[in-house]
Order: C-alpha cells, then structure tokens, then sequence
C-alpha cells in the first residue's frame, strides 16, 4: 500500500542549503510523517524550525537512515560519498545536492521541468543528483528553446552570488563591506581576493586547460541533462558581490531559425520560467527581485546577429532555492508521486 506521510531526513540541516531545504519543505507541504535534521557533531545542540516546532539537530552517523524514505544531502560532497550510499543501503532513496555522484552513469541527473523521466533510473543505487546551481536555471529556460529548434552552442557567463559558497562567504562579503566604509580591516578568508565591490572570475579548482570546477560542470551536466554531448558550451564563472541570486549572460546558437518574439513565447508559458522582458521600461530580471521566489526569470531576449540562428538572454533566479532546496523537493515529490 502506497504511503501517505514519508520520514524525512536532511543532511547538513544547518547550512543555507540544508535550512532551505527545511523551509521548502514546508512551505510545499511535503507529506512529512518525521523530520529528521542532520549535522556534524559541531551542531549538536542546535535545532530548526519546522511547522511552528523547534527540531533538535542530530548528527550524522551510518546509524542515523533507519526508518528514512526520502534523504536530502547538502553538506559537501565528501560527507555524500561517505553516507549517501549508507543511506541508500538503509532503505532511502536520496536525493544529492552535491557534485559527488552527478556524472555517474548509473545515478540520473534531475531538472523536474526538463528530464523527470529520468527519474526512473533511481532504481540502480537509490541515489538521485541534484544538479549544479547555475546549470539549473540555465537548463530550465533553454529546455523549451531546445525542444523547438535543437541548440547547437551554448556560451554563458555566469554571475554568481556569494549564498552559494556558503554562510562564510555571506559574511565575509558583510563584514568587508562595513570594514571599507569605516576603513577598517578587510580580512579576506573565503575566496583568493576580497569580494566585496569586486567580482572574481573564478569558482572551484582550476583544470589544466585553464577551465574552473565550475565551469565543467555547466558543460559535463547541459550535456548529460540533455543527452546530446554534441553541444558545444562554452562557460566562464564570476563570484560576484551579491549576497544572494545567481545571473547569467547566455548566447545560444541554434540548428532551426527562432526568432525573439517566439522565444518569448516559447518561454511565457514553460514550466518554472517567468519572463521579464520590456527594455523601454527598464524591465529585466534582477537577483534581488529573484531572492526568495521560485521562478527562474528572463529577459533581455534578442538576436544574436554574430552566429546564424542565435539568440542572447539574461537569465536569474535565486540560487538557494530553484538553483539547490526547490530543485531537490520538487525530485522528491515526483520520487513520492511517481515511484515510493
């Protein structure tokens, strides 16, 4: 008999991730029967606030999956390695928001609006990828274009916000801000040089061929995402001084001609996409107005006139949210909907 409310746990409980992922899933109103928040030892003692109850935070052991349906992993992808497959083991199926398993080929890669029927593929080690942050909200905007004329190149440049290198960063950002104003001291801990009123041009581990972690990952998950390894994506990734919503420059070329105006069609009405797009009125998606909201936003769509059959866009959306928590709830209501 299919079940009604599910035993819930969220590894890394009390990161911005793992807080998010509490908060999505309430405000979803997930069928959740126990939450069970997880942390390392460091955060015994702390608790989460969920459906008007304070939930005490218990660390993470190979004992803590006993009687779990569904785990939520946010807490950095060694402790994924590690426990994921424990979990699994355990009898839950878990969803990963980290890089540990994405391009594995036995465990699917999931943008609910895009791909959910690979989904299916959990089946194989019980572990479901959430992909990364700006693949999401990339992916999801040109997932309808692609279906309706076939991209052949992607070049994007992303603008990414401090929330997604974590709390650290987030402070770090704050307190350089105030220490530059007051001509104090501007401490720089959490990235290679100061962040704020600065933006970096370099996120994760550098490659040989000069390409960050990052970028990669924009490439190895557009083409895995959308089975077609032909495409070509180009990627550069900027940490910009935003506490929160990640933009992106994005020109794509096209195998059939589009124009602006079905674009803007296309996407008013696809899942997920909210367009925001009138240059007379100053009117285009801004991280701000992204921070906290679900949609992933575009504008700025125009021709491309460099390439035949290009396009150029503006796309945002809240990093934590559609770009982690939203993105791995809305797997696991299919995984509930569809599988459990």
């Amino acid at each position: 008999m299919k079940k009604k409310r599910y035993n819930v746990a969220v590894v890394g409980a009390t990161g911005v991730v793992g807080a998010e992922m509490v908060k999505v899933l309430e405000e979803r109103e997930f069928p959740i029967d126990k939450l069970l928040p997880l942390a390392s030892e460091r955060s015994i003692g702390k608790s989460v606030e969920f459906c008007g109850r304070e939930i005490d935070v218990c660390e993470l052991t190979p004992e803590s999956f006993h009687g779990v349906d569904v785990a939520l992993f946010s807490a950095g992808g060694s402790v994924s390695k590690e426990f994921a497959p424990i979990a699994a083991e355990s009898g839950a199926v878990v969803v990963d928001n980290t890089s540990a398993f994405r391009m594995d080929d036995d465990v699917p890669l999931v943008v609910p609006e895009v791909n959910p029927e690979a989904l299916a593929g959990y089946k194989a080690r019980r572990i479901i990828a959430n992909p990364n942050c700006s693949t999401i909200q990339m992916i999801v905007a040109l997932a309808p274009l692609h279906r309706r004329a076939r991209i052949t190149r992607i070049v994007v440049s992303t603008y990414q916000s401090v929330s997604g290198a974590g709390i650290r960063a987030m402070e770090e950002l704050s307190k350089q801000s105030v220490a530059l104003f007051s001509q104090g001291e501007c401490r720089i801990e959490a990235f290679p040089h100061r962040i704020a009123f600065n933006c970096i041009p370099h996120i994760g581990k550098f490659l040989g061929d000069g390409s960050t972690e990052e970028e990669m990952k924009m490439v190895n998950e557009t083409h895995k995402i959308f089975s077609d390894p032909s495409i070509g994506v180009a990627a550069t990734a900027v940490r910009v001084p935003v506490f929160c919503g990640h933009s992106e420059s994005v020109n794509v070329e096209f195998e059939d001609p589009i124009d602006p105006e079905e674009a803007r069609e296309i996407l008013s009405s696809a899942p997920g996409v909210e367009v925001i797009d009138d240059p007379n009125l100053c009117r285009y998606p801004l991280a701000i107005d992204a921070t906290g909201k679900d949609p992933v936003y575009v504008g700025r769509i125009r021709r491309d006139a460099s390439v035949a059959n290009g396009l150029a866009m503006w796309i945002v959306s809240d990093n934590l949210r559609k770009g982690a928590a939203l993105n791995a709830v809305q797997i696991a209501e299919l995984l509930i909907r569809d599988y459990l």
